[in-house]
């Protein structure tokens, strides 16, 4: 049975079942895992366990910041265990705090909509993963490869403890799948920018602004020159954004600041011009005779790049899509996700195999049901082929 032929199969099954894929969902979503709430980040870890332990054994990693919540690692065996084996990438943090489900609670309007903090963003592909696996599993079948599935719980703030759990299960990867949403209409990600997060602090020198100014160094006034200069960085036609998003500085109207800083988010979509922007942002010069500039940060994320090996992991996908009547297109988004890690690594990296909706990070994030059966079936042809 071909990867196509499989899908087609699965689809037919879930149809009629797709209020299992939502009960699953309701049951993701309602318990509540904020970035930055370590018991929370247990008990989601713990149902993730229970949940997909029967798929292969798990292994419990623990960051060395006692704040994340624990990684798992399941191990699902392949119908070739000589072959280099498969990672698959869920988030399962989210950027919502605790006690957002009182007022956003789980819930599925007559449209099969549903609602709820986390479901786009990334509840629904842990779902989507589930069935596909499970729909292998009943027929009595394996990935064609060896799989390493990583639930993570710090994606949200940066992949801080994640990234070398992340990159050192990639090594020798043949391929990464990546369960995040996809853009409108089930579009496949086969780009995404890389992201940088730097910090610029100003030291200026104080002094009373009515009665001698002249002898103060203004950390603002530096500030103003430094946030133009930035922003003419910016080269939208090669997809380079770079952008002043808070500012602070002073302390009173009436003295000349002696500090100031800005945050400054970059997005690129090469490492080379990633390289290009760092060298022109640590290069920045005070304007200011006595002014001082202390730069901190660089890129946080690398680019995930559009290689002739990722397009080919998409003729895949859509081969596969089209033998059950779907069609799937491939794009490139602004944000970043744990795979840009992969893809950096020279890793073949399919993202946004999630359900469809849309509203990340927004009070109406929401997930189309009515996807939940070919996305699944999608993933399950794809772990038997690729």
């Amino acid at each position: 049975m071909t990867g196509g032929e499989l899908a087609a199969d699965v689809r037919r099954e879930l149809e009629p079942r797709r209020g299992e894929l939502i009960e699953l969902l309701g049951r993701l979503v309602s318990v509540e895992s904020p970035s930055d709430d370590r018991p929370s980040l247990d008990r989601f870890a713990s149902l993730a366990e229970s949940l997909f332990q029967d798929f292969g054994p798990v292994d419990r990693i623990e960051p060395p910041d006692e704040k994340r919540g624990r990684h798992l690692r399941v191990s699902v065996a392949g119908a070739d265990d000589t072959a280099a084996h498969a990672v698959a990438l869920c988030h399962y943090d989210t950027v919502w705090s605790l006690g957002t489900l009182d007022r956003i609670p789980f819930s599925i309007d007559a449209d099969g909509i549903a609602r709820g903090p986390g479901c786009f963003d990334m509840k629904g592909g842990i779902v989507v993963l589930y069935f596909a696996l499970q729909a292998l599993r009943t027929r009595g079948l394996h990935p064609r490869r060896p799989l390493r599935i990583l639930f993570t719980s710090d994606e949200e703030v940066g992949s801080p403890t994640s990234r070398p759990v992340i990159e050192s299960n990639a090594q020798g990867a043949a391929l990464a799948y990546v369960l995040e949403s996809p853009l409108p209409g089930g579009t496949l990600k086969t780009a995404r920018k890389g992201t940088g997060d730097y910090l610029v602090r100003i030291t200026g020198r104080a002094a009373h602004a009515g009665v001698e100014p002249q002898k103060g160094i203004s950390a603002t006034s530096e500030l103003a020159h430094q946030v133009l200069a930035l922003h003419a960085l910016n080269d939208f036609d090669v997809g380079t954004t770079i952008n002043v998003g808070v500012v602070r500085g002073g302390t009173r109207p009436n003295v000349v600041a002696a500090e100031a800083e800005a945050h400054v988010d970059v997005r690129v979509q090469t490492l080379a011009e990633a390289e290009r922007i760092d060298r022109a942002i640590r290069g920045l010069q005070a304007r200011l005779a006595g002014a001082v500039l202390d730069i901190d940060g660089g890129l946080n994320r690398p680019p995930m790049e559009r290689s002739p090996a990722i397009v080919g992991l998409f003729e895949q996908a859509r081969q596969i899509g089209a033998a059950m009547g779907v069609e799937l297109r491939e794009g490139s988004t602004g944000g970043g996700s744990d795979g840009n890690f992969t893809a950096a690594m020279g890793v073949p990296t399919l993202d946004g195999l999630g359900p469809e909706g849309e509203g990340a990070h927004a009070a109406h994030e929401h997930v189309v049901t009515e996807s939940f059966p070919r996305r699944a079936a999608l993933v399950a042809g794809l772990l038997v082929s690729c």
